[in-house]
């Protein structure tokens, strides 16, 4: 895969359900193109379709029309373990609702990605990244003992501890206070500029739509702008 070409395509998206009675269209013909190290905002209402195609971008959900391509693989050409093995090598994910495990504490929680992708000294590093986040002295606490903004610095030092080409954030700041949502959104553009990851997040934050390079907006499942100016019109 060039540097230059795009590091997710969508291509005529759909995402169909079965509801009681019948089908409910989720998305329909969505088309992105997202190059590396862009920061992308996707925004809309509740029920726009917004997570659903985060989802399917990232290879967590298959879609039922269209065909999306994530690292230079076409993801529907493979099956589930052949997405995993995508995610695992080129994905990093936040959360809102952090999605640490309980009992790990905030060191084995970044340490487990590492651990499955097998590198090198996985502890020093996992170490570090939890330094770089602010959490050097909370290494041993576990989630319930951290704050929320605590446990999503430890979520995105989870997220970035294999320095991923490419981070899914569904509402990384809906949780947070504004102080903190702030700090988290600094961290995540800081460390952006540093490993050129590609950013792409789901979000209702204004402050954090208007920093990105692009924002890409979704009314009922499909996409009404591919860049616009105006984040509040989430």
């Amino acid at each position: 895969m060039r540097g230059d070409e795009a590091v997710i395509e969508a291509e005529n998206l759909g995402k169909r359900v079965r509801v009681s009675d019948g089908w409910l269209d989720i998305l329909t013909a969505v088309t992105v193109s997202i190059k590396p190290a862009e920061t992308v905002a996707i925004l809309g209402a509740s029920g726009s379709g917004k997570s659903t195609l985060l989802g399917l971008l990232a290879g967590l959900d298959t879609p039922t029309a269209g065909r999306v391509r994530l690292a230079g693989a076409d993801l529907s050409e493979l099956d589930e373990d052949g997405r995993a093995a995508v995610r695992a090598r080129q994905v990093g994910f936040v959360f809102q609702s952090f999605q640490l495990l309980e009992h790990f504490t905030a060191l084995e929680n970044v340490l487990l990605p590492l651990e499955l992708a097998a590198v090198p000294e996985p502890e020093g590093q996992a170490r570090a990244m939890l330094e770089r986040v602010g959490l050097s002295a909370r290494v041993r606490h576990y989630p319930r003992q951290l704050s929320g903004g605590e446990q999503q610095r430890v979520a995105l030092a989870r997220a970035f501890a294999t320095t991923p080409r490419i981070l899914f954030a569904d509402e990384p700041t809906g949780n947070l206070d504004s102080a903190t949502g702030q700090h988290i959104i600094d961290l995540l553009f800081q460390l952006n500029r540093e490993h050129r990851t590609t950013l792409l997040f789901v979000t209702h934050d204004a402050q954090l739509a208007q920093r990105c390079d692009r924002r890409i907006k979704l009314e009922a499942g499909r996409v009404v702008t591919p860049e616009t100016d105006n984040p509040l019109g989430a």
